[in-house]
C-alpha cells in the first residue's frame, strides 16, 4: 500500500499566523508562572470558573458549565446513593422557602390574608423540614452555620 503524498498548503500568510499564535501562546503560559506562584490553587480554580461562566452567543446560557455539571450529575447518579443528597438538598430549598414566605410577611401593604398565607407558608416548609432524616437536617445545619460564620467574617474584614 501506497502512502499518500504530503503537499504543501501553507503559505506565507499562514507561516506568520502560526508564528504570531506561538508567542502569544508562549507570553501567556509564562504570565501563568508568576500568577500560579503568588495564587497558588485560586489561579486553577479561577480559570476553571472563568472556563465555565462562557455564555453561549445566541442562546444566552453558560453552556460549559452545564455541560461539566451534566456530566457530574451522570457519574455520581451512576456511582453514588444519593438519597441523603437530596435529603440536605431538600433541607436547603425548604429554609430557602420559609425564609422567602417570613420576608413576604413583612411586606407593607399586605393584607389579613396575604399574612396568613405567609405564616402558613413558613409553618408548612418548617412541617417538611421536620420529616427530613435527621442527618440532613443536621448536614443542612451545618452548611448554613458555615455561611453564616462566613458571611460575618467578611463583613468584619470589610470593616
Amino acid at each position: 500500500m501506497e502512502q499518500p503524498a504530503l503537499e504543501r498548503r501553507l503559505g506565507t500568510a499562514d507561516a506568520v499566523v502560526i508564528g504570531l499564535g506561538s508567542m502569544i501562546g508562549a507570553g501567556v503560559f509564562s504570565a501563568f508562572g508568576p500568577a500560579a506562584r503568588a495564587a497558588g490553587a485560586g489561579l486553577l480554580i479561577g480559570l476553571v470558573l472563568a472556563a465555565s461562566a462562557a455564555v453561549h452567543p445566541r442562546h444566552r446560557v453558560p453552556h460549559h458549565a452545564e455541560i461539566a455539571l451534566g456530566a457530574v450529575v451522570c457519574v455520581l447518579v451512576a456511582t453514588v446513593d444519593l438519597r441523603g443528597v437530596i435529603g440536605f438538598s431538600s433541607f436547603g430549598v425548604l429554609i430557602y422557602y420559609a425564609i422567602a414566605n417570613a420576608a413576604a410577611y413583612t411586606l407593607p401593604g399586605a393584607g389579613r390574608w396575604a399574612r396568613v398565607r405567609d405564616v402558613c407558608g413558613v409553618a408548612g416548609c418548617l412541617l417538611l423540614v421536620a420529616t427530613l432524616p435527621w442527618q440532613s437536617a443536621v448536614a443542612g445545619l451545618g452548611m448554613f452555620a458555615i455561611g453564616v460564620v462566613g458571611r460575618a467574617l467578611r463583613l468584619r474584614l470589610r470593616g
